[in-house]
């Protein structure tokens, strides 16, 4: 009996040693599908992160050009007339054309591009306000340039209007001591000095006048010229055909003589001895003193 005991017994144990290998091994397979599984997803995760943070990365590389190149277009709007301030504009558009050109690929590169971006900002912004002052200096100085040719314009004004003046002034005092003559009286006379209007008779003609007071005048001696025009416009000559100035030209005249003038009235005859035709019609007669008509008449001869 005791023999079959331990038979069994060992039997037994012949028996429930393969279910502990059996066992054993089920465990070290879980645990190997556990660790697999774990690395798998570890490695999973850690190549979706590193997806992810490429992306991002791109995206803000995409954002820091664009503003990049915002800045040039803004660099673009601020060059003004002075060629110094634009070389050194120009300058930093180049530097920022470099940046564009660096391959930003990874987070530390991309904090590179975010500093020299700052940088270009701060300096962009000192820019701006240096552009800003001298800007206004400019129209400070462009309005004390216009205040100045305005106070210019009105002192030419005043000028030209003090010349005017004077040049009117002036040429009214040159009008007002022109001498003048009246009670200008003609007579054709025949040879013993009696009146006649018929033109075979005429030996001379008299002219006699009365050069009036001018107290404005200059006194002294004044030569008078005296000039006849015939009807048909030719002027009796002296017999020396003489002439003398008058604007600027030399003309012919008919008679003349010098009187000693002292801004009073004085009275005084010229005469035109015949040294040329008569024709019948109406004679002109104009009076001159210094280049200037004093007084005119007229008569007829038949």
């Amino acid at each position: 009996m005791e023999t079959n005991t331990n038979t069994n017994t060992v039997q037994n144990q012949q028996e429930r040693k393969p279910s502990v290998v059996l066992v054993v091994i089920v465990i070290v397979l879980a645990i190997a599908t556990i660790v697999l599984g774990y690395k798998y997803y570890t490695e999973s995760k850690a190549l979706t992160e590193t997806t992810e943070e490429k992306a991002i990365l791109e995206d803000v590389k995409s954002d820091l050009e664009k503003q990049l190149r915002d800045m040039i277009v803004e660099y673009d709007s601020l060059k003004t007339n002075n060629d110094s301030v634009n070389d050194l504009l120009i300058q930093e558009q180049e530097k920022i054309t470099r940046l564009l050109r660096m391959q930003a690929s990874d987070a530390e590169k991309i904090r590179k591009y975010q500093a020299e971006l700052e940088t270009l900002r701060k300096v962009m912004r000192d820019y701006i306000v240096q552009i800003d002052s001298l800007n206004t200096r400019n129209r400070i100085l462009a309005e004390e340039n216009i205040q100045v040719r305005q106070k210019l314009t009105s002192a030419e004004e005043q000028n030209v209007a003090l010349s005017t003046e004077k040049e009117m002034l002036s040429t009214q005092v040159e009008l007002a001591s022109i001498l003048s003559a009246k009670n200008i009286v003609v007579e054709p006379e025949r040879g013993n000095d009696k009146s006649t209007n018929k033109v075979k008779n005429v030996e001379q003609i008299k002219v006699c006048f009365t050069v009036r007071e001018n107290p404005i005048a200059e006194a002294g001696a004044k030569d008078v010229y005296l000039r006849i025009i015939r009807p048909d416009e030719l002027i009796l000559p002296t017999d020396g055909q003489d002439t003398f100035e008058m604007n600027g030209e030399q003309v012919i005249y008919s008679a003349q003589r010098q009187l000693e003038y002292e801004n009073n009235d004085i009275d005084m005859c010229i005469y035109w001895t015949k040294n040329a035709d008569l024709i019948a019609g109406n004679y002109t007669v104009i009076l001159y003193a210094e280049g200037y008509e004093i007084g005119s008449s007229s008569f007829e001869l038949k």
